[in-house]
């Protein structure tokens, strides 16, 4: 009884970490998994959804002075989001473990799809296939759970289907709230096209003579972005109508690297002040690089890994940890090249006497490394955040709002930075140079 009670607080663990996912058709392979709950999928259903479970070569194997495991102890169920906060109220009101079944199939939260004895034929070899409807719209998680005594561990294949049917009768394969997720992935696509076009037309042709290998780089951000966006749209698309993205997951996956290596590259590259400042690199921000690269690739292989899998594996959990703590030392890391450039301007200004031009290079910088904070901080705390709280209805929203976010930072990063005859590196004001020295002397321009 204790075992149930503490298998529900599980769940609402589970439920919290996953994030809310594509319920793509999937072909799953479970060898010799002793888990007592796997989570399968999260999605979000109408009054029109449907989840259907194929299953084959299923045996159970315990170890020798077990007893035989009883079928009706392992089983497939659906949990809502209503009934796991409902599940988790009720056990800090009623704490007592004896008041809860002695397995989580039979608890009254769970909807209990089939069970082990509906196996045809009977394990070993066993096997099934039916769907189930689901007519009350929530965001439900479906789970195995195996409450045979000892280690039993199940070996098992499993085919499963998630998806709402439309009114016309064809089926959407994205979660109630991601459905508007490939037309807004489209529109931003074109969005960037755009700028990209825009930024192309700036840098080689209207300012040709001030544009340098930085402004060159940061086209081929716009490009990985654009092109990241396109494949995503594809991928989305292909999945919400055939539950499977043919192919599109690769191009999606690879622009995703690239984008992620490129956009940190150009952060670092923008506050070591390379190309438009000085030629060269320092060699402490050259270990940087060296740090953010390779730390991208490893988050990337994570990304894939959590994408092309799900929460059934082992080590999904900790595959998310892994990308989450990358992601952190990168955002961490790529904020050092800004501060060193701030004080090295600080000190280079008590020195060269051009205190116009360096204010101006430090007020630029100090801007530079307010807007990479905030974009760092609402693209990875905010989005998420809001991705938890918010019903699954509105699920799109947090990937709009990240999306809004990112391109006017990109926007605020690209006119910043902008290849200009007279920019405000290059400008000196000589009636300026004594208000600008006291307001250097004034201003520690401390982060």
């Amino acid at each position: 009884m204790e075992g149930s009670l503490r298998l529900l607080l599980l769940l609402v663990i589970l439920d919290s970490l996953m994030s809310p996912s594509m319920a793509e058709i999937k072909n799953l392979e479970i060898s010799d998994d002793s888990r007592q709950v796997i989570l399968f999928e999260n999605f979000g259903f109408n009054h029109r959804g449907t989840v259907t479970i194929a299953l084959s070569g299923v045996s159970i194997s315990s170890s020798a002075v077990a007893p035989a495991v009883d079928p009706s102890l392992l089983g497939f169920f659906l949990v809502s989001d209503e009934s796991l906060i409902q599940a988790a109220y009720d056990s800090q009101q009623n704490p007592n473990p004896s008041s809860y079944p002695d397995c989580v199939l039979r608890s009254p939260y769970v909807h209990l799809l089939f069970t082990f004895e509906n196996l045809s034929p009977p394990p070993p070899g066993g096997a099934f296939n039916n769907s189930f409807a689901v007519s009350h719209p929530d965001e439900y998680s479906l789970y195995f759970a195996n409450c045979g005594p000892g280690a039993a561990a199940v070996t098992m294949s499993v085919r499963t289907e998630t998806y709402n049917t439309r009114p016309d009768g064809s089926r959407d394969y994205l979660s109630v709230g991601k459905s508007p997720v490939p037309s807004l992935y489209t529109f931003f696509a074109v969005t960037y096209a755009v700028f990209l076009g825009a930024w192309i037309y700036l840098t080689l042709f209207q300012n040709r003579i001030s544009s340098h290998g930085i402004h060159y780089l940061m086209a081929g951000l716009l490009l990985s972005k654009a092109l990241y966006l396109v494949f995503a749209a594809e991928d989305q698309h292909y999945i919400r109508q055939t539950g499977t993205p043919h192919g599109w997951d690769i191009p999606f996956y690879l622009f995703q690297f690239l984008k992620g290596v490129l956009l940190f590259t150009v952060i670092v590259l923008i506050g070591t002040g390379w190309s438009f400042l000085k030629p060269f690199l320092q060699e402490r921000e050259k270990k940087v690089l060296m740090i953010v690269i390779p730390l991208q690739i490893i988050a990337n292989i994570a990304s894939v890994v959590i994408g092309e899998t799900g929460p059934f594996i082992r080590d999904w959990v900790t595959w998310n940890q892994v990308f989450l703590l990358i992601d952190i030392i990168c955002c961490c890391t790529v904020l050092f090249p800004i501060i060193w450039s701030i004080r090295s301007l600080r000190e280079t200004s008590k020195t060269d006497g051009k205190a116009a031009r360096n204010l101006m290079k430090l007020t630029l910088f100090r801007q530079f490394y307010i807007i990479v904070i905030g974009y760092l901080y609402f693209t990875r705390i905010v989005v998420y955040a809001s991705g938890t709280i918010t019903s699954y209805k509105y699920r799109w929203v947090s990937v709009a709002a990240e999306e809004t976010v990112s391109l006017l930072f990109y926007m605020f990063m690209f006119y910043m930075f902008r290849p200009v005859e007279r920019n405000q590196y290059f400008m000196l004001d000589e009636e300026e140079e004594e208000a600008a020295e006291l307001a250097l002397r004034e201003e520690e321009f401390e982060l």
